[in-house]
């Protein structure tokens, strides 16, 4: 993250500021505030956060980002009132996206029967469905031995150096959504 003076002459809440406001609000509501991100050359300036639910929470519907943006809001107006900053901006609350990289045990969670595409971190590529997550490690279904044959790669966390969720355009192979542990359910619920 960027040094937070140029945003302060810009008469903009930091990003820093921004996350220190509004982390104990979105916690209380059940999401972790992943990023920060004041756009201070857009016009309309823009300050965008990025929210995703906590361990206990699956998703970010349509009434729970309205809900945050009005509590973020009421926080960044009162806030921008008692610092005398009055220069105005869009403030933007958003979900962590699908090309988002998977970087929380919460994101390996969730995307459970979805194709991930993973970087090792020897620089070896593994396309796969995610299965169950176990401790440090996470079951991905692979193909083995040819003939659409396929088996259950247990991969621990600390050799993937970047894991994707990748984006299916057709209904997954049953059995390999029966490998990634989730038995006739739709992939990531």
């Amino acid at each position: 993250m960027a040094s937070d003076a140029p945003l302060r002459s810009a008469g903009l809440p930091s990003p820093t500021e921004v996350t220190s406001l509004l982390e104990p609000e979105f916690a209380r509501a059940g999401y972790v505030i992943e990023d920060v991100t004041v756009v201070a050359s857009a016009r309309p300036q823009r300050v965008v956060v990025v929210a995703d639910p906590d361990d206990e929470h699956d998703g970010l519907d349509l009434d729970s980002v309205a809900e945050l943006a009005r509590s973020a809001s009421a926080l960044l107006d009162e806030h921008d009132s008692a610092s005398a900053d009055d220069t105005p901006y869009d403030l933007e609350i958003t979900s962590r996206g699908v090309d988002r990289p998977l970087t929380a045990r919460r994101h390996y969670r969730r995307a459970q029967g979805r194709k991930i595409e993973f970087t090792l971190t020897d620089g070896s590529r593994l396309d796969g469905r995610l299965g169950a997550l176990h401790g440090d490690a996470v079951d991905v279904v692979v193909p083995e031995g040819g003939r659409g044959r396929l088996g259950v790669r247990k991969l621990p966390l600390d050799q993937v150096s970047k894991a994707v969720v990748q984006v299916e355009f057709s209904p997954p192979n049953p059995h390999e959504i029966e490998l990634a542990g989730q038995f006739g359910e739709e992939p990531g619920r």
